[in-house]
C-alpha cells in the first residue's frame, strides 16, 4: 500500500508534479475575476450608488426583460434568497417593477428610472471592458475569447457530470 496519497502506484504519473493552488487555472481565473469585480464594485457604488449584485441585476434586466427572480439568480450566479434581497432593494428604490406572470410567477422589469440607470451602468461597463481589452492585441483578444468559450463549455460539462 502506498503511504503517500500524493504519489501514485503508476510510475508514469509520478513524473507529473502536482500543481500548488496558485498555479491552478481555476484559482488564477478566480483571482482575476475578483480583481475585476472589486474595481467595478467600487466604481458602480461611487458613481451610481449600486452594489455589484444590484449592477448585475439591472444589467441582466436591461439586456433581457422581463425575468423572474429564479432566472435572475441563475444568470447572476446567486441563490434565490440573495437575489430576492437584491430585487427588494431595487424595488424599494423605484428601479424595478413586479408584474404577475404565468402561473404563480412574478415578472421583473426595469422602471423608467431603472432603464436610465441601466444606460449609465452599461456605458461604464463598456468603458471598463475596452480598458481591459486594450492591453491585448486583436489576435490575443480572439484567442482569449475562444479560450473562454472552450473553458466555459468544459466547466458546464464537468458541472453536469457532478450531478
Amino acid at each position: 500500500m502506498n503511504a503517500d496519497p500524493a504519489r501514485s502506484a503508476d510510475p508514469a504519473a509520478e513524473t507529473t508534479a502536482l500543481l500548488p493552488i496558485r498555479e491552478l487555472l481555476s484559482y488564477r481565473l478566480h483571482r482575476v475575476a475578483n480583481a475585476l469585480s472589486r474595481s467595478a464594485a467600487l466604481r458602480y457604488r461611487r458613481e451610481y450608488g449600486v452594489s455589484l449584485h444590484e449592477w448585475r441585476t439591472v444589467a441582466l434586466l436591461g439586456a433581457d426583460e422581463p425575468q423572474t427572480v429564479n432566472q435572475l439568480a441563475r444568470l447572476a450566479g446567486l441563490d434565490k434568497a440573495q437575489m430576492s434581497r437584491v430585487v427588494a432593494k431595487l424595488t424599494e428604490r423605484g428601479l424595478l417593477e413586479r408584474q404577475p406572470g404565468p402561473g404563480r410567477t412574478t415578472q421583473l422589469s426595469l422602471t423608467r428610472s431603472g432603464k436610465s440607470l441601466y444606460r449609465g451602468l452599461i456605458s461604464a461597463a463598456n468603458d471598463r471592458n475596452a480598458a481591459f481589452l486594450a492591453c491585448l492585441s486583436p489576435d490575443e483578444q480572439e484567442v482569449l475569447d475562444s479560450a473562454l468559450r472552450k473553458l466555459a463549455a468544459v466547466g458546464r460539462a464537468l458541472e453536469r457530470a457532478e450531478h
